[in-house]
């Protein structure tokens, strides 16, 4: 009796304990089925072999084709019916992904190294260079040059130090030439593309700064704040950042801008905007133009007396503009300067007609700080 009692307590034991080592059995086989998972993903992603900034079989197409840029063609064959390529000077254009052609190819991939060396060599060698005119085919061509970079990381998926090196300077590219090529024709210059490019980039910086600890991480979220202010998804990002990013100084004064623009006081924005250096000023710039036109609003409500005078020079500084040009801005929107003197009045405010003011005449905040900055030390960041 008692042996079948102990029989029975060891069989019901086992029965208890049975679902405790599947379940630690079918916990155990996930992990080891994610892990494989994980190897053959790693397996699947293809790496780049090709070493130069041009796989050697596009740069012979081009060049059979007669599709070299003039920036990639050898010297001393520039007058030639069909001028040969500079291998040191050919950098892979990017292509649109088309049914049937296979992109993934390890030898028309660029490994991480090779892809910052492309993009050191397009920021000193193009972009910074004295010679090479005008600048919006240069910017067309780095643009055109460091999509093709994005694109070979896409498809490797890189990541770490050499993604975030590629992305910081295309991010302080897009940045300056939203600011260097403001005015131009559309034909040469569409604002709207290079916001999507700076728009898509910045969020991928932004992405890779999650993990680890990164240097420039505060100057990139500062810039990203100004460049988007009033947004509440910048905004939002922005809160949500750790105590000791947002504490900074560079952080503190984007987190001032950008509270002086969503209580509409631009007084106080434009005061804060001596604070900031070149490429702050260039993030900023886009939003000036509104800037200005909610002050003389703000002007023409708060002052709108007949007998009221205000000095055109005082109004000049608050702006930030010089005279002249405050004069223009001030008869545009339909406010009254009389000799040295500015008459605001609420019923006079008017829109200025489309296209009446080019946003390239109101640089004077950015352009002043530009002093003797190259251009390869502002994408460089080495200001």
């Amino acid at each position: 009796m008692n042996n079948k009692r102990a029989s029975c307590r060891v069989s019901h034991s086992r029965r208890r304990g049975q679902p405790v080592e599947r379940d630690w059995r079918q916990h155990h086989n996930q992990g080891v089925w994610r892990e494989v998972q994980e190897e053959r993903r790693q397996e699947s992603i293809p790496r780049g072999v090709c070493l130069s900034m041009c796989p050697i079989r596009e740069l012979q197409d081009r060049e059979a084709q007669n599709l070299l840029h003039r920036f990639e063609v050898l010297s001393g064959t520039e007058r030639e019916r069909w001028p040969r390529a500079d291998p040191s000077g050919v950098v892979k254009e990017y292509a649109r992904p088309a049914a049937g052609k296979d992109s993934t190819r390890p030898s028309d991939l660029r490994p991480p190294a090779v892809l910052l060396k492309t993009v050191f060599y397009l920021v000193d060698n193009i972009a910074a260079s004295p010679t090479l005119r005008p600048w919006t085919e240069v910017y067309d061509f780095v643009f055109d040059r460091l999509r093709s970079v994005r694109q070979d990381m896409i498809i490797q998926r890189v990541s770490g130090a050499d993604c975030v090196a590629v992305l910081e300077r295309t991010v302080r590219f897009l940045i300056y030439a939203s600011y260097r090529l403001c005015g131009e024709p559309l034909r040469l210059y569409d604002p709207r593309i290079n916001d999507t490019h700076l728009q898509e980039s910045l969020s991928w910086l932004l992405e890779c700064y999650t993990s680890g600890k990164h240097p420039n991480q505060e100057e990139f979220q500062a810039l990203g704040l100004l460049y988007n202010l009033g947004s509440s998804r910048a905004t939002q990002h922005t809160m949500e950042l750790p105590e000791r990013i947002r504490s900074s100084p560079v952080m503190h004064l984007a987190l001032s801008v950008s509270r002086a623009f969503m209580e509409r006081n631009p007084v106080r924005l434009l005061r804060l905007a001596h604070s900031l250096d070149f490429l702050q000023s260039c993030a900023l710039h886009r939003h000036l133009e509104t800037c200005r036109r909610d002050l003389l609003l703000i002007y023409s409500h708060g002052h709108s007396s007949k007998n009221c005078r205000f000095p055109l020079h005082k109004l000049a500084h608050i702006l930030a503009l010089d005279v002249p040009l405050t004069n223009q801005l001030c008869q545009a929107h339909g406010v009254e300067v009389h000799g040295n003197s500015v008459v605001f009045s609420k019923t006079s405010f008017t829109e200025p007609e489309a296209g009446k003011l080019q946003c390239a005449h109101f640089h004077d905040l950015v352009d002043r700080k530009q002093r003797d900055l190259t251009v390869g030390s502002i994408i460089h960041g080495c200001t």
